[in-house]
């Protein structure tokens, strides 16, 4: 009998119980623990290994960026959703860097500015009184 992982069930409630604006919020701290994770790999001395574990973790960090820039209202954001596409294309351009030419620094500059804007994002949903708690059991796990 196959016994289901229980992490892998919670975020799977998660998400389907989830407001939009704590989805947004999921998706910054997925995108920022592929990077922790993406960063991680410098320290491994095995090329394969180091290759793999960078590639693959900004891979993933990259189509998060992806669907938060393709998600924006450019009709109702007006300036904000213009500045806010500008920032995740030169996101975007800093991962592919980092990951063609293996730049730990781009990868801090972009889980710097992530984290500037999560916790914005963070902060605006508590003055709005949403409910998200168990999302802070989320993001510790894994």
């Amino acid at each position: 009998m196959h016994q289901s992982n229980p992490w892998q069930s919670y975020r799977q409630v998660a998400t389907k119980t989830a407001s939009p604006g704590q989805l947004v919020l999921m998706l910054f701290d997925g995108a920022l623990r592929f990077l922790e994770q993406a960063r991680a790999g410098f320290a491994l001395d095995d090329p394969l290994e180091f290759n793999l574990t960078i590639h693959n973790n900004i891979q993933k960090a990259v189509a998060i960026v992806s669907e938060l820039n393709y998600s924006l209202n450019m009709e109702a954001g007006g300036e904000f959703s213009a500045t806010m596409r500008r920032l995740y294309d030169y996101m975007d351009r800093q991962l592919h860097e980092a990951n063609q030419y293996k730049r730990e620094d781009h990868l801090i500059d972009v889980s710097r500015r992530l984290g500037v804007i999560r916790d914005a994002w963070k902060e605006m949903l508590e003055k709005q009184g949403a409910d998200f708690a168990p999302l802070t059991t989320l993001t510790a796990v894994g």
